[in-house]
């Protein structure tokens, strides 16, 4: 009699590794999303509708808060994630050129790998540190061009906030979770939000959204925050933090294909080599650096 084999299991960490990487993936969407539905020139607006009123249902919906320590833990990784890291990014965003800002962006692997081995005490494979170099370096070519203004202010609040990111990522690993990710992405989503609310307040008064605004928002709110920032958070949970960190290179190849499919831009014969470098660096730091 014919014997009929189970096909093999898909292995469960190409599945966390395939789900975490959708949160920097959608966070790639952002700028077209930015520029193309929301009102202009309201970065700290943006911002706060991202995070406040995902934090607020998440609240609702899980109906769970911190308890000792981690009240104290959840706000500082609520103002590294968000409350903190976001006003930078903004700031950096008007005060350097998109390609600048990814490139200082995409150090942040290597930042995970020196502070996994000061905080961690895991030391990084060669395999990571030189995708992690590789990877830099492909976003340099498919972002940078030859007129890139190098503010030090804008660099400054990048490599700031790069490092706030990556300083998450660690702690997060070193600490655990009492709760599951969508409990803890609601806790930091909220703690964010309520800092980022005063600071949309300088900016003037909010305006009145349009039906396209809306959508934006909305977007935003649950597919590139709730659902990205879960993912992310279920990602560092299970997975190295490097191997994480990693996956923060589809940020600006998915904002480059974005870009080409909806706003019509065009790639350079430089471009298509960078995305091909940071494609391979991304594949090799997972495969190799397992």
């Amino acid at each position: 009699m014919a014997v009929i084999t189970a096909p093999r299991a898909l292995n469960p960490r190409l599945g966390d590794l395939g789900l975490a990487a959708l949160a920097p993936a959608s966070w790639g969407t952002t700028y077209v999303v930015t520029t193309t539905l929301l009102p202009p020139d309201r970065p700290l607006l943006a911002a706060a509708l991202r995070a406040l009123p995902a934090g607020l249902v998440l609240l609702l919906v899980t109906r769970r808060l911190p308890k000792g320590a981690w009240w104290w833990k959840t706000a500082v990784l609520g103002m590294l994630n968000f409350g903190a890291f976001m006003p930078l990014i903004f700031f950096a965003a008007y005060r350097l050129p998109g390609g600048v800002a990814a490139t200082i962006g995409s150090v942040q692997p290597l930042l995970v790998a020196l502070l996994s081995l000061g905080v961690l005490g895991v030391k990084p494979s060669r395999a990571i540190l030189y995708s992690a170099l590789a990877g830099t370096g492909g976003v340099a070519l498919l972002t940078l061009t030859g007129d890139a203004a190098l503010d030090p202010l804008g660099i400054l609040a990048m490599l700031t906030a790069t490092s706030l990111m990556a300083s998450a990522i660690v702690l997060a690993k070193k600490w655990g979770r009492p709760e599951s990710p969508l409990v803890m992405t609601g806790w930091q989503l909220t703690i964010g939000g309520l800092v980022l609310a005063p600071l949309a307040l300088l900016e003037g008064p909010p305006p009145a959204l349009t039906l396209q605004n809306t959508a934006g928002f909305v977007y935003l709110g649950a597919f590139g925050t709730a659902l990205a920032y879960y993912l992310w958070f279920r990602g560092i949970d299970r997975l190295a933090p490097t191997s994480v960190s990693l996956l923060g290179l589809t940020n600006p190849m998915v904002a480059t294909l974005a870009g080409l499919l909806i706003l019509g831009q065009t790639l350079t014969p430089w471009q298509i080599a960078g995305f091909t470098i940071a494609l391979g660096a991304l594949v090799a730091g997972q495969t190799l650096g397992k």
